[in-house]
Formats: structure tokens, sequence, C-alpha cells
């Protein structure tokens, strides 16, 4: 590893032993994957994953503990991955019992949140580079991230650079200043292991197409061709609120932390065909395929056909746009069914700076009216305990579907469940 003069009286110990290990452990990690130089990252962008107290996990805040006493702080503001609880959000006095036991560690590990410099009170949410959240890196900037629906999108969308870090290392860089420089924070890195041709007759979904893409390409960097023809080639708000969830999906259901849209994301704009590899394997998504990769999904409940208890949407988070969309679609058919609120307990999560602002317009009385809950909630974080866990609750995430008991539908399906049109 080719240090600075800087990096490496900063591992001599110029800054103390603290400091000393946390380059000594991202000197590690480069070594690991042949890196030859650490890089500065962005100024101003920093996120982290962990946004939980759960108690398990004490020798984490422990060792926050221990870098806030010595000062290994970096100085620069963040955003961190959404709380893992809501009042608001249907639950139960068991579970609520369960959820304090669980997030023992809460309290304090958001005060060591704010002392590392977090933005803001609000500042949580999984999908922080949403324009009402403002942390949007700019295009070329390295970043050390490690949330991966952010991560994918940062990449693909923003075109910066970041590779899927864990969450300790994604700190560490962001003490430090720099990274080790390897993976996607390379040209070479970035080019296209794969060609995805999609064939489908309508516009895919995108949290489908995503699970199809990730689960065939695994940690690659795939080459999509022909979904510009149903997106569209600007970047406007339908198309990258279409992309969160679609990367989201390569993320969770596969590895990717890169992909390139011909025509729309800015590299595949820029370089085209130039960034596929000439051993590139091709990948075909129609209709076929897409029936196949939904039907071959696990559902782990303990009853197949129990009723639907509880619904979440938004894992990532919804953007603004979306919010409007849903609650349009959800008031029209409740309408068209004969009810007047959701038959289904369901919740749509959203960033605090998001759902401020949707607050603002006509359409938030219209969903609450709905009988809908708007929450900043992780539902991930929501589910992943035992009591959650023999809900039988729906989603149309395929990262919620991944990491939890959920069970997938379709937006339609979910659609027709929560307004009762599937009765």
């Amino acid at each position: 590893m080719n240090l600075t003069k800087e990096q490496q009286s900063l591992l001599d110990g110029s800054k103390g032993e603290t400091m000393a290990k946390v380059v000594k452990t991202l000197v590690m990690y480069g070594e690991a994957f042949d890196a030859e130089r650490m890089v500065p990252v962005a100024e101003g962008f920093g996120h982290t994953v962990i946004s939980f107290g759960i108690g398990v996990m004490t020798p984490v805040y422990d060792l926050y503990e221990k870098l806030l006493s010595a000062g290994a702080v970096s100085g620069q503001k963040f955003t961190a991955d959404p709380r893992p609880l809501d009042k608001n959000v249907p639950s139960s006095l068991l579970k609520d019992i369960v959820f304090r036991v669980m997030y023992s560690q809460q309290e304090r590990y958001e005060e060591q949140l704010r002392k590392f410099g977090l933005r803001g009170e609000n500042d949580y949410t999984c999908a922080c580079y949403l324009p009402q959240v403002g942390n949007v890196p700019k295009r070329g900037d390295i970043l050390s991230w490690a949330e991966s629906s952010a991560v994918v999108y940062a990449n693909s969308v923003l075109g910066a650079r970041c590779n899927r870090n864990s969450g300790i290392i994604e700190l560490m860089g962001s003490i430090a200043g720099f990274v080790p420089e390897f993976g996607l924070l390379t040209d070479d890195g970035r080019k296209a292991d794969y060609v995805v041709e999609v064939k489908t007759s309508k516009k895919p979904e995108a949290q489908l197409l995503g699970s199809a893409v990730g689960m065939k390409v695994l940690e690659k960097v795939p080459y999509i061709k022909g979904l510009d023809q149903w997106i569209g080639a600007e970047l406007n708000e339908s198309a990258t609120a279409y992309l969160k969830d679609f990367g989201a999906a390569t993320a969770s259901n596969g590895s990717v932390g890169l992909y390139h849209i011909e025509a729309l994301t800015p590299e595949a704009k820029d370089f085209g065909d130039s960034l596929i590899r000439p051993d590139a394997q091709v990948y075909v998504i129609d209709d076929t395929e897409l029936e196949r990769v939904k039907n071959s999904y696990p559902c782990i409940w303990k009853d197949m056909d129990a009723k639907p208890k509880l619904c979440f949407m938004g894992c990532p988070h919804m953007t603004l746009g979306q919010l409007a969309e849903w609650t349009d679609k959800v008031a029209a058919a409740l309408q068209q069914n004969g009810h007047r609120k959701v038959v289904i307990p369901t919740v749509f999560t959203s960033a605090p700076a998001v759902i401020e602002e949707f607050k603002k317009t006509e359409r938030y009385q219209k969903l609450m009216d709905c009988g809908v809950v708007l929450s900043y909630i992780c539902p991930l974080m929501y589910m992943n305990n035992p009591l959650a866990k023999k809900m039988p609750v729906i989603t149309s995430s395929n990262k919620l579907r991944t990491y939890t008991s959920a069970r997938f539908y379709s937006d339609d399906e979910i659609l027709k469940f929560i307004t009762g049109g599937a009765n």
C-alpha cells in the first residue's frame, strides 16, 4: 500500500493510538483487495447504515465510545439509515415490550451519532440521496457508504464511486477521510460483466426486474439494454424512483453495487457499449422469465392461506412522487371497491424530510382519510423479531421479502389486497 506522508503519519500514531488503529484497519481492508493507494472521500456526504441500538451489538457501541473519547471523528456531517421504532406503526403490548428489549441501546447510540456529526434529528433514511434529504453526491465523488440500496443508487444513477462496505468500515473511512482504491472506485471495476436484454411486452415492475438481475449476475456489473423504452432517456423523478427500487432489488437479491442502463445512466450515456467487457455474458429477460423468478420466491408463513395482517410499502423509502401516486391509486381503488379505509393495516414509509414535504400537499389528508399510516420507520428493523416473523405481512419490496418473513406481491396485487379488491 502506497501511503502519502500524511497517511503514514496517521498510521504511525501522530494523532494517537486510536486514529492509528482506524488507518491500520483501512490499510488491511485495502490490502485484502490488492489496493495500491488510498483516495480521499468527498466532504459533506457521509452516511451510516447502522441506525439501530440493538442490545446484541453493544460491543459496536463500546467501540464507538472509544472512538469518540479519543476524538476520532470525521468532522463531516452525515445521514443515517431509518430508525427502527415508531409508535404510530401498528403494534401490540407484547411487541412493544420486545422492541424495548431489542433496541435497549437506541438512546445511547443516537447520542453517539450526534457526537459523530449527524446532520439533524430527522436525517434518518435509507434513501439519503432524495432531493428533500439533500445528501446527494456528485458524479465522481468518492464515498464511504455501506447501505446497499444507497450504494448502488449513488454509483449507478449519480455516477459517484463507492464500494459495498461494512458498517464499521464505512465509519472508519469517514473518520480517516480516505478509503482504499479498488473495485467500483476504479474505471476497470466499473466495466460491465453482463449484458441484460429486456424484452418484455410491457414495463417490467422495478422490484421484480431488479430481483431477476440480482439473482443472475450476483456481485457483477450489468449493462441493461431495452429498459429505456419503458422508463425513458431522462433521469426525471419517475425514472429515478423506478431505479431506486430496481437497484435495491439487485443489491439485496444479489450483491450488485453498480448497474448501467443504456441511454439513461450517466456513464452509459457517455461511454455506451465501450463499458461492456469483451467476454460479457448475455441474460435475456422476457415476460416468462419474470414470471419464473416471481414464482421461485419462497414463503415461510406457517399458514400459506393466512389473511394478511399488515402491509409495508417503502423499502427503500418512498419518494414524494410515489407517495402522491399511491395515494391516488389507493383512494380510487377504495371507492371502486366500496370501502372508505384500507381493509389491511397498511404502512407507507418515507424519509422524514419527504414526509414533511408531503404533509404540505392536499394528498396528505387524502391518504390519512384512507387509513394508511405514514411513517419514517425501517420496515426491515420492525420485522426482524420473533413476533413479527409469525405475522402474515405482505409487501412489494424485494429487499424486505429477502431479509424477513414478509411475502412478496406485485404492486397491483398489493393494491387489491389493501383496498378489498382481492376479497
